[in-house]
């Protein structure tokens, strides 16, 4: 036979087996979980920690369990069965999430990078023991800008824990191992094909079977029967856990921390120009220069001087940081309570800069801590930084007081990095003038110029009080300032201080200005810039820029631009109505006042009356990429044009947890489970028809399901999103002509 007809069968098998790999390459499983219990042995009536672990891969992050759930993204959530081999004691509990606040969903979420770890604590009641039950979960990429939703089953028998006699029974010799031991990783393997280094939190290798005590086909996890651990096997594995789990630290990624501790340096520098501090430069530089014999021992001074006002505010920031850590960061960042006291205290903040009235500390108080400073040496300078900071309280107080308002609601370590940098920009001047003492003559003087700072700054609090009352409003749905009120006010507070920089607003203890200068003016200018472009959005423009500071566009009730597309005077609406009222339409809504449906036989009916192309959005709940990509690309006039004229759209969301009738429960030829809900539904019709799970995704294909173009995922680039949907118009129609010959 020749040898290159008997090269053929194999050469064609190969090239399927290629296809076949690339395909599945786009089902990612980005998160790998494992099981484990904190005990291998337990009595009846005992208690028993159930750990899931999660190995998440890199520039990947997953959701919590402990944040609001109405608060957009998925949280993590765990459903387990009732049996009476056991009861819950308590609720699940992430171990040190990370957590951040998120201008786009006005609120603070919880999330793992790296490696993930909840825990599960259970009365066992029954020798029997059989622990059974689901989770969901959802991973997100910021590199690749996907969100994928997941859900799974998981298990524990008495092949993980070995249920001994009732707990007043067991003896010493039985129950010694039970407090040391720990049990091997029962790693629950996920059909990737993302490069990991283990699939198990412990670190055991994905290679050892012998330690499984489940066994994995897709999704599925069915017992296995695992052998029996020896003694340095279970001491061994007790080791592993205790060790290798690493503890995750609060805190958002370093970009956003040096962004902070950026702010609260310009805060600093701001309270320095501030009527109660400005003019205690120069004095104060003068003490440590006329006091000191020799210019080295005044240098030394200074600085100890400036370190002392570093300790004393970052002390202060560390004081808040235990406070408001960990435990109230979710509390106090989207409860009514505490966002209504910030914005009645930025109320009053602003009040003070205005004039109304000074906030102070008691006088004996301030009098006995200047006393302190008057006894000299180090703790005498010392006690001069704590005065500097007590006297100008009430300059400075209302600006310290933002700092930790605004990291109250975050990690533990921002109030700490926040009140590092305001007091680093404080404490600069008086160290560098005391170095340079021929610097001082180069500052201008003091006078009216002080108390305009403090005025502007009083404006600036009044406007920034309204974010807190909009968080509270959101959360509760009050509906006492939406978008258009909240933007009204603003433009009111900012054109007045548009007036007063020019000096046609006077406040009673402002000086009087001869004549406008030029930074007055050049301020003047760049605010009521500012206000002009505010103006559009009271009509319904989206103001992008200021997204994560105002409320959502779907609470703005005059909007021109959702009218226009809704069919108003001078509208460039499609001709074609919807041919039917959409399925769902109560539970979900198009952004930009676009029509189509979320139901897939829906949109491909109306699209075979129609004769036009299908645009399907697989989108979900939780996916901030989605809401990123509807807010920068979707709302581009050109894209929302030919979404309305040239297309059916069917926004399908694989995240939404609304059961769907019995009668159209299926199981899936993918994981042969069975699906229940809308979200599950298109989840799975997105992996088995284009082998892709995460969002968004977008795909251009006719009434029959035949793909147009290429699909695409998130790219933030409008002429990419154009060509895409220009393209898909022109194979649809290249296609329709041929069929039609």
């Amino acid at each position: 036979m020749h040898p290159i007809k008997t090269l053929k069968p194999w050469l064609a098998l190969l090239l399927l087996w290629l296809v076949a790999i690339t395909a599945q390459a786009q089902i990612l499983k980005p998160a790998v979980w494992s099981y484990d219990v904190s005990k291998k042995q337990v009595a009846t009536g005992e208690e028993v920690e159930l750990i899931f672990n999660v190995r998440i891969d890199k520039n990947w992050y997953l959701y919590s369990s402990d944040f609001d759930p109405e608060l957009g993204p998925m949280v993590t959530e765990f459903k387990f069965a009732k049996d009476p081999s056991y009861e819950l004691v308590g609720k699940i509990v992430p171990v040190h999430p990370k957590k951040k606040y998120d201008d786009l969903w006005g609120g603070e979420y919880t999330y793992f990078t790296g490696t993930a770890q909840f825990r599960q604590k259970i009365r066992v009641l029954q020798p029997d023991l059989q622990v059974k039950g689901t989770y969901s979960y959802q991973v997100c990429s910021d590199v690749s800008g996907q969100c994928i939703p997941f859900d799974d089953d998981f298990a524990f028998t008495n092949k993980q824990i070995t249920v001994t006699g009732s707990a007043v029974s067991a003896t010493p010799e039985s129950a010694a191992p039970a407090k040391q031991a720990e049990p091997q990783s029962t790693t629950k393997q996920e059909p990737s094909q993302q490069p990991t280094a283990a699939t198990s939190i412990n670190q055991k290798p994905a290679t050892a079977p012998t330690t499984d005590a489940f066994a994995t086909t897709q999704d599925s996890v069915t017992p296995a029967v695992a052998p029996p651990a020896t003694a340095a096997d279970t001491t061994q594995t007790a080791v592993a856990t205790a060790t290798a789990v690493p503890i995750q630290t609060g805190g958002t990624g370093t970009g956003s921390l040096w962004a902070f501790l950026l702010v609260a340096f310009g805060s600093g520098l701001v309270a320095l120009v501030t009527p109660c501090v400005f003019p205690m430069v120069p004095m104060t530089v003068s003490f440590f220069t006329g006091s000191s014999r020799t210019r080295a021992q005044g240098i030394i001074k200074a600085l100890f001087y400036g370190l002392s006002i570093i300790a004393i505010y970052t002390i202060i920031g560390t004081v808040v940081a235990r406070l408001f850590g960990a435990d109230g960061a979710n509390f106090i960042s989207t409860h009514w309570l505490p966002n209504l006291l910030f914005f009645f205290i930025f109320v009053i903040f602003a009040m003070s800069f205005f004039g109304l009235f000074e906030i102070t500390l008691p006088s004996s108080f301030l009098t006995k801590v200047d006393a302190q400073a008057d006894r000299g040496g180090w703790i005498g300078i010392f006690f001069m930084a704590f005065t500097l900071a007590l006297v100008s309280f009430s300059c400075t107080g209302p600006i310290v007081g933002s700092i930790l308002v605004a990291s109250a609601g975050g990690e533990t370590v921002r109030p700490i990095v926040g009140m590092f940098g305001f007091s680093l920009a404080f404490a600069l001047p008086f160290t560098l003038f005391a170095i340079f003492p021929s610097w001082l003559s180069g500052l201008p003087k003091s006078g009216g110029w002080l108390n305009s700072v403090k005025v502007v700054l009083g404006f600036i609090e009044l406007a920034l009080a309204l974010k807190f009352l909009s968080i509270a409003d959101q959360v509760y749905h009050w509906r006492i300032l939406d978008r258009e009120v909240y933007l009204a006010l603003w433009i009111v507070i900012f054109t007045l201080m548009g007036f007063y920089l020019l000096g046609k607003l006077k406040f009673s203890h402002d000086s009087d200005q001869p004549y406008l200068s030029v930074p007055r003016l050049f301020f003047a200018i760049a605010t009521f810039s500012f206000v002009v472009y505010l103006v559009p959005g009271m009509f319904g423009a989206p103001l992008k820029a200021l997204a994560g500071y105002l409320p959502p566009q779907s609470t703005h009730d005059f909007d021109l631009s959702r009218m226009t597309e809704q069919g108003g005077s001078g509208t460039l609406v499609s001709a074609d109505e919807l041919c039917e009222t959409p399925k769902y339409g109560d539970l979900f809504e198009l952004p930009h006042g676009l029509k189509g449906y979320f139901d897939l036989e829906q949109a491909k009916k109306c699209a075979a009356e129609q004769g036009k192309p299908i645009f399907i959005d697989f989108t979900g709940h939780g996916c901030v990429n989605c809401r990123e990509m509807e807010a920068n690309v979707w709302s581009d006039p050109a894209v929302l044009q030919r979404l309305r004229e040239n297309y059916i759209i069917a926004a399908l969301y694989v995240d939404d947890k609304t059961e769907l009738p019995q009668s159209e429960w299926f199981t899936s030829t993918y994981d042969q489970k069975q699906k229940t809900t809308i979200g599950k539904k298109y989840a799975d019709y997105q992996i088995t028809k284009f082998n892709v799970n995460a969002q968004p995704y977008y795909v251009l294909m006719d009434a029959r399901e035949n793909l147009l173009v290429t699909p695409i995922a998130y790219d933030l680039n409008v002429n990419n999103f154009v060509h895409f949907l220009d393209a898909g118009v022109d194979a649809y129609k290249a296609t329709h002509q041929i069929a039609q010959k």
